[in-house]
């Protein structure tokens, strides 16, 4: 295990009665342990939904999580006095750097207490670890890419997070920026309730309409049966209609192959949707149950009553989080994103699921936030993606 001294001015340390700042890079079971168990106890009593422990053991296993089939990672410690005080990630994702020609890396997993001292370290060992990988630039947080949870949560402290949410009391923020971290973009959460027809605007269904009549568009649901088969669709749209977005990370087989199986347990009837024209494929919307409902009763534990909750998940939960809405850029202007907005409506009269939210959003991406907004949808969680430029030695 490595380790080495950060913390500026031992003699301080030494009056204040506090040790120094040691980082330390995970090997060994033992280590991950305390990385994974940091936030339980820096969040207890908080809006945080604990994940359940044995899935983010699998999610840090680098056999088992495909971002390692096209990517590569660190994880690091801090300690003061034997105790851990933070952590953070570093990684790199080839898949990524391949398809935008450049020479990221990526920092996550940032958790810390309120120590100015500790988030320097921590930044300190992501940016020295980046930079012997040849990295340019240092952006994140993000676990491991900027489709699972991302960002720095910056508003909507009061509110529970959605599945793949993550949340951060509002020192985190201030750290950051102490820290030298400069804005990149920020990401937006949209409270939606999808069957208040009365404040939706006029203009949806009708484009709708013309998008069916004038352009013959069709909506189906996705087969939950050939729900892998249906991934393949997905990516397909996924990484033709968000190539140009900033961060788009493309879906490969093994990263496909594992959300197959992840969005089992987040289906739900008629969520799950493809447009199509004449039998081709152009846009889709996944809208899953918010599965932070169930993990927030299981206490980060499948025993002894986790699995309980988990089976009959669908008496707890009564929001969805509309994860991915999206078209191919040569069926933009047919309507199939109101057709989608539409269709959302219609299911909600056929199911008791009505509300939730949509995100994340690109603060810059104006079409997707007026389409938010017609649907009376508001803005209630801000992320914020931070970036620092590496120096090579």
């Amino acid at each position: 295990m490595g380790m080495f001294d950060t913390a500026p001015g031992g003699a301080s340390n030494e009056r204040s009665g506090r040790g120094p700042v040691v980082i330390e890079e995970v090997r060994g079971w033992r280590a991950l342990r305390e990385f994974i168990e940091l936030p339980y106890r820096l969040h207890a009593g908080t809006p945080w939904v604990p994940p359940v422990r044995v899935e983010r053991w699998a999610y840090l296993n680098r056999k088992l999580n495909p971002f390692f089939t096209h990517g590569r990672a660190a994880w690091f410690v801090a300690r003061r006095d034997a105790t851990v005080v933070g952590r953070v990630s570093a990684q790199v994702d080839d898949a990524f750097n391949r398809v935008h020609g450049s020479r990221w890396g990526m920092f996550g997993f940032l958790e810390l207490e309120d120590d100015p001292e500790v988030t320097g370290a921590l930044l300190g060992a992501a940016e020295a670890w980046l930079r012997s990988e040849g990295c340019e630039r240092m952006v994140g947080p993000m676990d491991l890419t900027i489709n699972d949870e991302s960002g720095v949560l910056i508003e909507g402290f009061e509110r529970a997070p959605q599945i793949k949410q993550p949340w951060h009391p509002p020192y985190y923020q201030l750290r950051c920026e102490e820290a030298g971290l400069t804005k990149a973009v920020d990401l937006l959460s949209y409270e939606l309730d999808i069957s208040d027809r009365e404040h939706l605007d006029p203009v949806i269904p009708k484009v709708a309409e013309r998008a069916r009549s004038r352009h013959g568009l069709t909506v189906r649901p996705m087969d939950r049966r050939h729900l892998r088969r249906e991934m393949d669709i997905f990516a397909e749209i996924y990484n033709d209609a968000w190539s140009d977005n900033w961060g788009f990370v493309p879906y490969g087989k093994a990263d496909l192959d594992a959300y197959a199986l992840e969005l089992q347990i987040a289906y739900s009837p008629g969520w799950f949707m493809v447009v199509e024209h004449r039998g081709q494929p152009v846009a889709m919307a996944i809208t899953v149950l918010d599965l932070n409902q169930v993990l927030a009763r299981m206490g980060g534990r499948l025993l002894p009553w986790g699995w309980w909750y988990l089976l009959r998940r669908k008496h707890h939960i009564d929001q969805l989080r509309v994860g991915f809405l999206g078209v191919r850029p040569a069926y933009e202007y047919t309507g199939a994103a109101a057709l989608l907005y539409a269709e959302h409506f219609a299911t909600a009269e056929h199911s008791p699921l009505k509300k939730g939210e949509a995100g994340w959003i690109l603060e810059t991406n104006r079409g997707m936030r007026r389409g938010l907004e017609a649907m009376n949808g508001r803005v209630v969680k801000r992320y914020r993606i931070y970036e620092r430029l590496l120096e090579q030695s």
